[in-house]
């Protein structure tokens, strides 16, 4: 049996038996299902590091030009932030016609949900460049370690030669046991996929689902609407590929990104998927999906637009349009600027809810739902990186293309 299906029907069969086995079942199966789930999560973090290191330099190394690799980081972040702020647009829109929150009654002593606070701009960049890198990668904080994987890739291409050879030989072959150990982990993902999902439906069951399910529905509708005409419709003008083969590639990574809510657990998944399905090239997917793993947040600005919709109606707050237009550069320039953050959707509503003076006490009102949220934004995430890969393939393409017919000409 297909994977993709393996997967289906182990989601499938986690909501069907945690709706069976209700609330009641909460402790044995955190006790002894919960673990296996983390058992897998922690096969794929452990590949996340290697991973992310070795395909950048291989990436980086692959293209053996500093000009072409600045030329493919500036049309990647573009379509990064274009992406992102559409995502906003769209939560709006469908936010606007269904209209979630409107009804709610809001206790007067409700808690604000705690929240980390957003670091600064400049408090970003610093943390971007790494004092000590191993420290970094022991940590498996992924932007530092992207900026030092960008800084071996150009100091080999700046060395060249004989011994610049034997290290991108040696980063390849890393790279290439990486993806191979994936492929064994992946063998074990319906399992896994049960054992995550399951103490979920378990703990929060129907009854938490219900009164918010208009968010749940919004969300759920916004990005079937991102993925099929903004996705749907890019990969086809620009990435010259049909639609429907882009998903069908796609979709053991949207599965594994649904469940475990981690785009960067994801990452190795999501490579995998981009090089052998849609046919993108090595030095193309090793550069822009780890890139995307950490600064992409299509699924979060579009939860950010639903979620204040949802939050002006249940506050009884009326969100003028000056207030939406605010909304969208805030959130465009917070998906870069909580990039690598733990719990960056949370601090990115925080921030679009305090831009626009809506109650902050409405956080409080999505975290019961947050994991349910966060399934659909990271399943969004992972998908508009390969979304950008495929484009960003099919361009370079051209550019190779030219640039063979003025190699021509030039020795014509």
């Amino acid at each position: 049996m297909n994977l993709s299906i393996q997967i289906f029907l182990s989601l499938v069969l986690s909501v069907v038996v945690g709706l069976i086995l209700g609330e009641g079942a909460a402790a044995p199966v955190q006790m002894w299902i919960a673990p296996i789930g983390t058992m897998f999560i922690n096969l794929i973090k452990m590949m996340i590091v290697p991973v992310v290191f070795c395909s950048l330099v291989v990436g980086m190394t692959s293209m053996g030009d500093l000009k072409k690799l600045g030329r493919i980081g500036i049309k990647t972040l573009g379509i990064y932030l274009v992406t992102t702020a559409v995502a906003i647009v769209i939560g709006f829109a469908v936010a606007g016609i269904i209209q979630p929150g409107v009804g709610i009654t809001i206790a007067a002593n409700a808690a604000a949900q705690k929240v980390k606070e957003a670091p600064s701009i400049m408090q970003v960049i610093l943390n971007m460049i790494p004092a000590n890198p191993i420290a970094s990668m022991a940590k498996a904080d992924i932007l530092p370690v992207i900026i030092f994987a960008l800084f071996i890739g150009a100091g080999i291409i700046s060395v060249g030669g004989q011994r610049a050879e034997t290290l991108i030989k040696f980063f390849d072959a890393f790279a290439e046991v990486c993806y191979k150990i994936i492929n064994m982990v992946m063998k074990l993902s319906p399992i896994g996929v049960f054992a995550l999902l399951l103490p979920v439906v378990v703990t929060n069951g129907p009854k938490v689902l219900l009164p918010l399910l208009s968010v749940i529905l919004c969300m759920a509708i916004g990005s079937i609407t991102q993925a099929a005409l903004v996705y749907g419709g890019l990969v086809a003008t620009f990435g010259k590929m049909n639609p429907i083969k882009f998903f069908k590639g796609m979709s053991e990574a949207m599965a594994i990104a649904f469940t475990t809510c981690s785009s960067a657990g994801t990452l190795p998944i999501n490579m995998k998927n981009t090089e052998e399905k849609l046919g993108v090239r090595r030095d193309i997917a090793s550069f822009v999906l780890p890139l995307g793993a950490t600064i992409n947040m299509d699924g979060t600005a579009l939860y950010m637009g639903i979620c204040s919709i949802f939050i002006a109606n249940a506050f009884n707050v009326p969100l003028t349009f000056d207030q939406m237009i605010m909304i969208v550069f805030t959130g465009t320039l917070a998906s870069i600027g909580t990039a690598g953050v733990p719990g960056a959707g949370l601090i990115m509503l925080a921030m679009v809810l305090q831009s626009v003076q809506l109650p902050i006490e409405g956080l409080a009102l999505v975290a019961g739902v947050e994991r349910i949220m966060d399934m659909f934004r990271t399943c969004m995430n992972i998908t508009g990186d390969a979304m950008v890969a495929v484009v960003v393939n099919q361009s370079e393409g051209k550019e190779i293309v030219k640039s063979n017919i003025e190699i021509f000409t030039d020795e014509k």
